[in-house]
C-alpha cells in the first residue's frame, strides 16, 4: 500500500455515478484518480480522458493487478458487487463498493470475509453517511437539544419510466426501489436508533417482481419508531425528519445530499447552513484515505458490521413482501 501522501485511484465501470464520483474525487488532497476499466476499452479511454486519468483499460482484470494502483471504487450494477469486490480484494487492492455493498447478506458476508482473509480494506459507499448535514443532525440528536428522540420520518421517490430490462426494474440487476434508494432512510434509521427489534413493510410489485414502492415501519428497543416510504413511481418530498420529545429536526429536500437542515424547539426555529466541499461524494473518499493512512482496515463510521446490519434488515424486508432476485438461490 502506498505509504505517501498520494493515492491513486482505479475505478472499475465508468458509468452514471462513477461520474458523480470522479467530479467529486477532484476536491479530496493527496487522491489522483489514475486508472479507469471498463469491458468496453473505447469507454473506459473516454472517461480517462474526460477526468484525466493517465491510465485506461479494457478489462477489471488488467486494473485490479495493476501494481500502482492502491484503492478501487466499484461502480457496477448490484448484482455484480460480490464479483467485482472479490477480485480486488484478493489482489490485495483497498475497495469502496458502491451501495448496496451486495444482494443478500450472504454475498455481503462473503466479501467481509474476504477482506480479512486478504488483509485489505472494504467499506461501503453511503456517501451519505459522511456529509456534514447528516452528522450535524447527529450531533443535535446527541446533544439533547430536542429532548429524546423518538422517531423518524423519511421518505424517497421519483419517477421512473417502466422498462423490465433497466436496472431499476430486471431483478437479475437486483431493481427495485428498495436496494436502489430504500438504503438511504433505513441507513439512517441504523445511523440513528441501532438495529430495530421489530420490522413491518409491505411493497407494491412491478410485473417483473420487484418493488416499485415500500412502506416500512421499524421499531427499537426503547420504543422508537421510524416510518419510511420508497417509491420509483412518483416525485415525493425527500424530506426526513427526527423527532424528540422536545423538538425536532428537519432535514428538507433531498435530505441525503449535501444541504442544511433546521431545529425546532420551544424557543422556535433555527435554521442551520452548512459548508460544503465538492459535490458530497468526495467526503467517502476522505474516510476511505484516513483510515488506509492509519492502518486500518475497515472504518469505524461505517463498518463492516453496519453493512452487514443494513443488508440483514433488507433482507428481511424482502422477505416480508415476496422480493426475490436470481442471485439468492446461487453460491450458498
Amino acid at each position: 500500500m502506498n505509504m505517501h501522501q498520494t493515492y491513486r485511484w482505479g475505478m472499475l465501470a465508468p458509468g452514471k455515478i462513477a461520474h458523480k464520483f470522479a467530479s467529486g474525487l477532484q476536491y479530496v488532497p493527496g487522491a489522483e484518480l489514475y486508472a479507469i476499466a471498463s469491458r468496453d476499452e473505447v469507454k473506459a479511454k473516454n472517461f480517462a480522458d474526460q477526468y484525466h486519468a493517465p491510465v485506461s483499460y479494457g478489462s477489471y482484470e488488467a486494473l485490479a493487478t495493476d501494481p500502482l494502483v492502491d484503492i478501487i471504487y466499484i461502480a457496477t450494477p448490484h448484482t455484480f458487487h460480490m464479483e467485482n469486490t472479490l477480485l480486488c480484494l484478493e489482489h490485495g487492492k483497498a475497495v469502496l463498493c458502491e451501495k448496496p455493498l451486495a444482494i443478500n447478506s450472504y454475498q455481503v458476508e462473503t466479501m467481509i470475509q474476504s477482506a480479512k482473509e486478504n488483509d485489505s480494506f472494504l467499506m461501503e459507499a453511503v456517501w451519505s453517511r459522511f456529509l456534514p448535514n447528516i452528522h450535524r443532525a447527529k450531533e443535535l440528536v446527541e446533544s439533547g437539544k430536542i429532548g429524546v428522540i423518538n422517531h423518524l420520518e423519511a421518505d424517497f421517490g421519483f419517477k421512473a419510466d417502466y422498462d423490465p430490462h433497466s436496472r431499476l426494474f430486471d431483478p437479475a440487476l437486483g431493481g427495485g426501489a428498495l436496494l436502489d434508494i430504500g438504503i438511504y432512510p433505513l441507513f439512517f434509521a441504523l445511523y440513528l436508533f441501532g438495529v430495530p427489534n421489530k420490522v413491518e413493510s409491505e411493497a407494491k410489485l412491478a410485473p417483473t417482481g420487484v418493488d416499485e414502492s415500500c412502506r416500512v415501519k421499524l421499531t427499537f428497543a426503547g420504543g422508537e419508531t421510524a416510518n419510511i416510504y420508497i417509491t420509483v413511481t412518483e416525485f415525493t418530498a425527500v424530506e426526513a425528519r427526527i423527532e424528540g420529545d422536545q423538538g425536532a429536526i428537519h432535514l428538507p429536500n433531498r435530505w441525503y445530499q449535501p444541504g442544511n437542515l433546521a431545529i425546532t424547539t420551544e424557543h422556535g426555529t433555527e435554521d442551520i447552513v452548512m459548508d460544503f466541499v465538492g459535490n458530497g461524494y468526495n467526503y467517502q473518499a476522505v474516510e476511505v484515505m484516513n483510515c488506509l493512512k492509519e492502518g486500518r482496515r475497515e472504518s469505524t463510521r461505517w463498518s463492516h458490521n453496519d453493512s452487514l446490519q443494513l443488508m440483514r434488515l433488507m433482507d428481511e424486508i424482502r422477505e416480508q413482501c415476496g422480493i426475490e432476485y436470481p442471485a439468492d438461490h446461487i453460491d450458498r
